[in-house]
């Protein structure tokens, strides 16, 4: 199995949007921001020309952002897990990708830092941590070549969104 981890799409400010009275759940992508990640998507889909799984936060920026994705992989089942949501659960995370009925070759998980982070170092690592931090809008590909488990996980690789944008 391939998992790809997508952190979201750069959001409106947290500060300014604090003001609006909504909760931080509903604060959107800027323009700005769809546009770069519309512009990583499609270096991703050089690197990576399936995906058949999307799974996000329920948290609107992370839906947007994988919405994004899903445009650009419009096979790809989408589906939103709230373990996704910040504050995450490596281990509900992990019983997902488990799942029996979860036969998919290609899982993208869309959501937030640092949990992004801390899921990555510890399915690599089998260590909790945050050694491998994301930028907004950036992805790394791990693979499990036989169990999916922590510590189980290969990096494939692990891109900016910079370095995704010049694909």
């Amino acid at each position: 199995m391939q998992l790809l981890i997508v952190r979201h799409a750069p959001a409106l400010d947290r500060e300014e949007f604090a003001h609006s009275g909504q909760s931080d759940d509903l604060r959107p992508l800027t323009g700005k921001g769809k546009n770069k990640m519309i512009n990583n998507i499609k270096g991703l889909n050089k690197l990576l020309p399936q995906i058949d799984c999307i799974a996000t936060s329920p948290l609107i920026r992370a839906q947007q952002t994988a919405g994004l994705l899903a445009s650009v992989y419009p096979a790809a089942i989408r589906e939103t897990l709230s373990a996704l949501a910040p504050g995450i659960s490596e281990s509900k995370i992990l019983a997902y990708l488990q799942k029996p009925a979860n036969t998919a070759q290609t899982i993208a998980l869309v959501g937030h830092e640092p949990d992004l982070g801390e899921l990555a170092t510890w399915l690599l690592s089998g260590h909790t941590g945050t050694w491998m931090p994301l930028k907004k809008g950036a992805a790394c590909l791990l693979e499990f070549p036989a169990e999916v488990k922590a510590g189980e996980a290969e990096l494939c690789w692990m891109l900016r969104p910079k370095q995704l944008r010049q694909f």
